[in-house]
């Protein structure tokens, strides 16, 4: 191992542990992957996507509600990352907290997921350096030096292509840029089991929506489990209302006085999820956050809503 590469995982050592300590939250609402070197991630995380002019606010009152982890995307079509970044440093600047106490994850988007008149990065230009300008220009948009979480929007047409932009994420990693490596939008297992067989850093996340017309991933969330990696999940509540308005999850909201949404919120990370919220209420940014100090449900609360959920 040349002095580069020590001095650089040494560094990401330190700033694990440093999030570990700094994030402010009880242990029990941070998780670890394994696979990517046990960096620390909150089990509760803003999402930004669609929030468009409203990003950077939203994202400074998320903050102030004790959000500590943000997920965006170098996508102009659906993400601003600019905006989001604009919000972080506004509620730094207030004092309260520094950047090494967040959990900041951003995508590298392909070019079938941008468009074409507002593309973050040269088109014509490798797929390599694609990926590279991408970091470049998210380091810039938030206002960082480095990212604790780089996901790859969705798998390439090709599995080779997949790899290729994965090699330049290991780069980053190696470089001390980035702390941990994911892929979004995969809902194949044979893809994921591929890459983790190839790859030289194993992704630590994958990040999909959890929603009936997958059977809520339940083959590939047991295999990422013994693989040390975690499941994120996206459109946690949008995607699921056969359960959330169901009778039955709403009487046991009723007897533990909570709302359906937090007691899903709570049974997803029972699962051993952890799910995104992009709610723009204040009011809803602090009932998800209460989340993280409910206990556990019981077995018999959690089997019924599993029955609900996966019929």
């Amino acid at each position: 191992m040349g002095r580069k590469t020590l001095r650089n995982v040494l560094l990401l050592t330190i700033r694990s542990l440093s999030s570990r300590m700094a994030y402010g939250l009880p242990d029990s609402s941070i998780v670890c992957a394994p696979s990517g070197g046990g960096v620390a991630m909150p089990r509760l995380i803003y999402g930004t996507a669609w929030k468009k002019g409203e990003s950077a606010r939203l994202v400074t009152e998320a903050l102030a509600a004790g959000f500590r982890g943000i997920d965006t995307a170098c996508q102009p079509r659906h993400y601003n990352e600019r905006g989001v970044g604009q919000g972080i440093s506004n509620f730094i600047k207030q004092g309260s907290i520094r950047r090494e106490d967040l959990f900041i994850q951003t995508k590298f988007t392909s070019l079938g997921g941008q468009d074409a008149d507002d593309v973050p990065y040269d088109s014509e230009a490798p797929l390599e350096e694609q990926v590279r300008q991408s970091l470049q220009r998210s380091l810039a948009n938030l206002g960082t030096e480095y990212l604790d979480s780089l996901v790859l929007h969705s798998p390439m047409r090709s599995f080779e292509d997949t790899l290729r932009v994965w090699r330049v994420f290991e780069s980053f990693r190696e470089d001390g840029l980035v702390r941990q490596l994911g892929i979004s939008n995969c809902y194949h297992l044979s893809v994921v089991r591929r890459l983790c067989l190839e790859a030289t850093v194993k992704p630590s996340v994958v990040q999909n929506r959890f929603y009936p017309e997958t059977g809520h991933d339940r083959e590939l969330r047991d295999w990422l489990a013994s693989q040390g990696i975690v499941y994120q999940s996206f459109w946690t509540l949008t995607a699921n209302p056969h359960v959330i308005r169901h009778s039955t999850l709403e009487a046991i909201a009723s007897q533990l006085g909570r709302t359906p949404q937090q007691v899903f919120f709570r049974f997803v990370m029972d699962l051993g999820i952890v799910p995104l919220t992009g709610t723009c209420d204040p009011n809803h940014m602090r009932q998800d956050l209460q989340v993280l100090q409910m206990e556990k449900l019981t077995p018999h609360q959690f089997s019924t809503i599993s029955a609900l959920t996966f019929r």
